[in-house]
């Protein structure tokens, strides 16, 4: 017997398929794969957020500065390889979350977290590094939060913002910005292509914001109008069943 689960409102295609191969796998009498909490997307997630504080250290005191092979590696070697295998881990826990259909909330919720304090961290050290103008890093960092809260209110609505392609496109010229202004802290040479890295990341951001406040609105819009018109029909329903004295 096939067994039919409905798709839940405000949950995505993606989790409405998770939850139908759940209820396909019960369905043929085989017991479900337990979801621990501590799976391997998410311990991938918080190695991510433990690699903050590690980048801080490297860029604020600019070591470890090191001989290895006979070759010097200066701090910003190691500030590039922390963050490109942040970066690597924010691919990874998705792709085995997807492959493994081991989505979980813990997941659902540190994930982007992780994403915003990896970018805030790495911009607010390079503006202390005198790197990065303050007010590009406020309209950037701005973006990051204000994103984030207009999805998690979104969410408690009932509907999900979806990513979009100028906002995927965004975070990979972060990642290559942060990596190039790193290098050019001491490699001069490299600051003018940083500096278009640099703005291609605050115009997508600008950008990218406008695209996402103007879906909630349009969400938001719909919902007060479907809340406006119950409240209408539920005020002339009561006087019309009101018995006259």
């Amino acid at each position: 017997m096939r067994l039919l689960v409905p798709r839940p409102e405000g949950v995505d295609a993606f989790l409405h398929e998770v939850y139908s191969k759940t209820a396909a796998v019960e369905a043929a009498g085989r017991p479900p794969r337990r979801r621990a909490l501590m799976n391997l997307p998410n311990s991938l997630t918080l190695l991510r957020i433990f690699f903050v504080p590690v980048l801080i250290v490297i860029l604020l005191t600019r070591s470890p500065n090191v001989e290895l092979w006979g070759y010097t590696m200066h701090f910003e070697v190691w500030g590039v390889l922390i963050l490109l295998l942040a970066a690597a881990t924010d691919w990874a826990d998705g792709y085995v979350a997807r492959r493994r259909l081991q989505v979980t909330t813990l997941g659902i919720l540190l994930d982007p977290i992780a994403d915003k304090l990896l970018i805030s961290a790495a911009f607010v050290s390079l503006v202390d590094m005198h790197l990065v103008p303050a007010w590009m890093v406020v309209i950037i960092v701005g973006r990051e939060f204000t994103v984030l809260g207009l999805r998690n209110i979104a969410s408690a609505e009932g509907f999900t913002i979806e990513a979009s392609a100028l906002g995927k496109t965004k975070m990979v010229l972060q990642v290559c910005a942060v990596a190039v202004l790193i290098v050019g802290a001491r490699h001069p040479s490299f600051k003018p292509l940083a500096l278009v890295l640099l703005w291609l990341v605050v115009i997508s951001a600008l950008v990218s914001a406008a695209q996402y406040f103007l879906r909630f609105w349009s969400h938001v819009d719909d919902s007060i109008k479907q809340r406006r018109r119950l409240r209408m029909l539920e005020a002339r329903k009561k006087s019309q069943d009101a018995v006259p004295l």
